[in-house]
């Protein structure tokens, strides 16, 4: 049974500033803290190939010393009015019905809510009573893809059904304003807020990019790479430096085996859809496949208007070769990573 994507919808919070416009405030943020120190953390910030972020909170809210209730008060007000803008226009652009939906998954990992945001979407949109939800938490980067792998099975097993998977994060709700740590600072430097939406069909009569496969890899002993860690003041970013250097190391048994579970060599793959994590990372898959001639212009690019939306990013890259005119039977590689520590892949058949 095929399972298709339909379309890709992204919603963006209300403010946004460029980094230009957001260093002033770093500054300010930094006023008590060494020259040396404030002149690194600016060259972080001026380097960190994101030219434009937006957030569910204003600048001075941002640098407010807000309780965990209070952040969390803004998160939930904010995945709320993202998810409604999200939906709409994804129902919209494919012109369905909210009853259509039989499946609805949610990803999220930047705060707290409970029930989680699908019910009050069900009710918003009066989606059918008998809806299956899967909210899925603590994923972190890698859950725009889960997502989409959740959906893909469950429409494979259940022929003529429609799924639509919603990835909605705040990083700027996580934000640590007593944390002067590095792991603090390169976060604050690269991370955005967004949403998006996806919709993908086992239904025959819907047409789109079809998903062949699908696959996790999981590297053992790696919990300690990335997360969040609860403290008193929210969620306390956990990044590991040695991330894209474990990544480069594992991309060889991440890549080719799933490939050639598919009858493909690297080669064969024309369009490669990957979670831009950051600029190393980005840099660090860039020379993996250079050699071959493969670019992720895509993804450099998502990275520099938005930033590192968490798990919605990878999701704003795949709307970018949607709207591309790529010809029937080109292949396509999605690709993000995530806690635990682990790799999330797709492999899509235009």
């Amino acid at each position: 049974m095929a399972v298709k994507i339909i379309s890709v919808a992204k919603q963006l919070p209300k403010f946004t500033r460029s980094t230009a416009e957001i260093l002033p405030w770093v500054e300010l943020w930094l006023k008590d803290q060494p020259d040396r120190f404030r002149r690194k953390i600016l060259k972080i910030f001026e380097g960190a190939g994101v030219d434009r972020r937006y957030s569910i909170m204003d600048a001075h809210q941002v640098f407010h010393p807000y309780t965990l209730e209070e952040r969390n008060d803004f998160y939930v007000a904010g995945m709320k009015q993202l998810g409604g803008g999200a939906v709409k226009k994804a129902l919209e652009q494919s012109n369905w019905q909210a009853t259509d939906l039989d499946y609805i998954i949610t990803v999220s990992c930047t705060g707290i809510m409970i029930p989680s945001i699908d019910a009050y979407l069900i009710n918003e949109f009066e989606m059918r009573q008998d809806i299956v939800r899967l909210p899925v938490t603590e994923m972190g980067c890698a859950a725009g893809i889960s997502g989409m792998i959740y959906a893909k099975e469950f429409l494979e097993a259940n022929p003529g059904k429609r799924a639509i998977v919603l990835a909605l994060e705040s990083p700027t709700a996580t934000f640590q304003l007593e944390d002067f740590s590095m792991v603090n600072m390169v976060s604050a430097a690269i991370f955005g807020d967004g949403a998006a939406a996806v919709l993908m069909s086992s239904r025959e009569e819907d047409q789109g990019p079809q998903i062949k496969d699908q696959a996790m890899y999981h590297f053992y002993n790696a919990a300690h790479m990335m997360g969040f860690k609860l403290v008193n003041t929210g969620l306390q970013m956990i990044l590991d430096k040695t991330v894209p250097e474990q990544i480069a190391s594992h991309f060889p048994k991440i890549i080719h085996p799933f490939l050639e579970d598919n009858g493909l060599q690297m080669e064969q793959v024309d369009h490669l859809i990957f979670h831009p994590g950051g600029r190393k990372i980005v840099q660090t898959v860039e020379e993996l496949f250079g050699a071959m001639g493969k670019e992720i212009n895509d993804t450099r690019e998502v990275l520099k208007l938005y930033g590192n939306m968490s798990s919605v990013t990878v999701l704003y890259v795949l709307e970018r070769f949607l709207n591309k005119d790529i010809a029937a039977g080109e292949y396509g590689l999605m690709l993000s990573f995530g806690p635990g520590f682990s790799a999330q892949r797709i492999l899509i058949e235009f």
